[in-house]
Parts: structure tokens; sequence; C-alpha cells
């Protein structure tokens, strides 16, 4: 994710200067397959037509008497998908394809020579300047489109190598002052996108697990989608320790965990109430008694939670008792 997003903010055309100034580079780059959208359609067309054989074939077999019609509509959904899909593939391809060919170019350098001519190519300040630019309209770009959470990771990563790049130029001794204030002014424009993608994506992943978390049926997918919400959060606190917006949603998470384990107990003793199983029904608040006092929830909350849950054991322990006036009794096993 950082290697594509470091590509956008450091423009492709000062590389390919660097290219096309050695043949033996050029030769190399012609060896090597480009991605190419000719391969990914007749892929995409090929599937298309196994889907529409397989489709009429199975509706042939059971005595449909137009099979090639939802075949036909099978197949058009198919290459809808694909046709959808096939500008971000092939732009991710390329993205992959450049950045093999800087990795196949770069691996016969020596290591010194590599860092050498990277700080050389960072001490221009207008080079910085371009590629401040390019970060800020991703920036722009990003925050203004709904393209998901992923996007801001990756100019997180982008800004992590603008930050590096700049590092390594500050300790050249060739740099005049008039580069270095302008590049320390750059840097702090960048380290303020950088903080500003980092808690942009922690909020928007964990939001959207936290939605999905709440769609889920059993209680143990529900805590694990949650976890993994709260893995982002965590993920973006160690960089940013101690930020409250992020402390604030991790909270917000821990009560959503708690409320659901406190559910999901008061949800089995009410069955085992209405089945008449009134000390299993008892045991089961008590769990939720546990959870609710273990958990982080508000104390209004846990206030209110305890009073109703104690609230109805005492309705059930005068059901038990009045059972055991009359002469009967729970007939139930007790787990």
């Amino acid at each position: 994710m950082g290697n594509n997003s470091a590509d956008q903010a450091f423009p492709r055309s000062a590389r390919s200067q660097v290219r096309h100034t050695s043949g033996e580079s050029a030769r190399r780059k012609s060896q090597r397959a480009r991605p190419s959208s000719a391969g990914y359609m007749v892929v995409a067309l090929t599937i298309a037509l196994i889907l529409f054989f397989a489709v009429w074939w199975g509706l042939a077999s059971v005595g449909d008497e137009a099979p090639w019609v939802p075949a036909g509509l099978a197949a058009s959904v198919c290459l809808l998908v694909a046709f959808s899909a096939r500008e971000v593939l092939m732009r991710r391809a390329w993205t992959r394809y450049l950045l093999e060919q800087d990795q196949h170019e770069h691996a016969n350098r020596e290591r010194s020579s590599t860092k050498g001519e990277s700080a050389k190519r960072m001490q221009s300040s207008g080079v910085h300047a371009a590629a401040l630019r390019a970060l800020q309209k991703q920036s722009a770009e990003a925050d203004a489109a709904n393209n998901g959470a992923e996007a801001h990771l990756d100019l997180f990563h982008a800004c992590q190598d603008y930050l590096a790049n700049t590092d390594e130029a500050l300790r050249s001794s060739s740099l005049s002052s008039e580069s270095r204030i302008a590049i320390r002014s750059g840097q702090e424009k960048v380290r303020a996108l950088q903080k500003h993608h980092m808690l942009t994506w922690a909020r928007d992943a964990s939001l959207a697990l936290t939605h999905e978390a709440q769609q889920k049926g059993r209680m143990s997918d529900t805590i694990e989608t949650a976890n993994r919400a709260m893995d982002c959060l965590d993920t973006a606190l160690k960089v940013y320790s101690g930020e409250p917006e992020l402390e604030a949603s991790k909270l917000a998470i821990r009560e959503f965990v708690a409320s659901v384990k406190v559910a999901h107990w008061v949800e089995l003793a009410e069955r085992a109430a209405f089945k008449g199983h009134y000390k299993r029904a008892i045991e089961r608040y008590q769990d939720a008694l546990f959870y609710l006092s273990r958990e982080t929830v508000k104390e209004d909350v846990r206030a209110a939670g305890s009073e109703r849950i104690m609230r109805e054991i005492e309705l059930l322990r005068a059901r038990v008792n009045n059972n055991r006036k009359s002469g009967s009794s729970d007939s139930e096993v007790v787990s």
C-alpha cells in the first residue's frame, strides 16, 4: 500500500528520465511482460462463455424451454462486472509493473551509490515542492471522494515516504539554508496530512467494522468483528498515543461489546424463564450481572441494568418459593 502511494506522491517522470538514459535498462524493460487489458478481456470472455454454457446445460437438463435466456443474462452480468473492474485492476497492474521495473533497475547498483543518488534527487527544493503539491492534491481528492478507508492508509504511507526522503536530504551538507527552510516547512505540512489520514483511516475502518459487527447473528462473530475494529484503533494509537478521538472510539466499541455480552445472557435468561426453568433463568441473569460489573460500561447504564436484572431475579426467586409451597418443583436439571 505504501509503495503505491509513494508512486503517486513522487511523479514517475523523474524515474522515466533515469530509465531512458541507459540503453541497457531500456532493453531490460522491453523484455519484461507489460500489463495488457487484452489478456484480461480474453479471460473475462472465456469465463462468461463457460458460465453461459454451464447455466444453459443445467437448465436444459431439467427441461427448461428457454435455457439460453437466463444463461445469456448470467454471462452478461459477468461481463459487466469484468468491464467495471478492468480499470481498477489495470491501474494496479501498471503500478506493480513500474515498481518491479524500478527494483530491477536498482538491483545492480551499489547500496552506497543508491543512497547518494536518492539524496541528490531530493536536494532540489523544486522536487520537494512538486512532491508536496502532489500529496496535497491526493489528500484533497481522498477527502472529497468516498473511496473507503484504505485510500487514507495509502496516503499515510505516502507521507511516511516523503518524510523519510526529506530526512535523508537534510543530512546532506550541500544543501543551502533556503532549501533547508523550505524542506522543513514542507515536512510540517506533511506531518499534519499524515496525522489527518491516519485518524481518518482509523475512524472509517473502525466504524465500518462496528456496523458489520452489528449485523452479525452470533455473539462470537459480533465480538470478533468488534475486536477487529479495536485493532484498527490500536494501530493508530501506536503512532499517535493518547489521541482523544481514538480513545473515545475505543471506549465506545468496548461499551458495545459489553452490551452484546449482557444482552446475550439476558436473552438466555428470558428464554429459560418463559419455559418455566426459573433456576436456570436466575443463573443466566447472574451471568449477565457478572459481565455488567466487569466490562466497560457507563455508570448510569450499569446502575440501571443492574437494578433491572436484580428485579427480575427477585421475581424468579419468588416464583421458585411459591412452587415449593404449592408442592410443585422446577424439574429442570441445572447445568
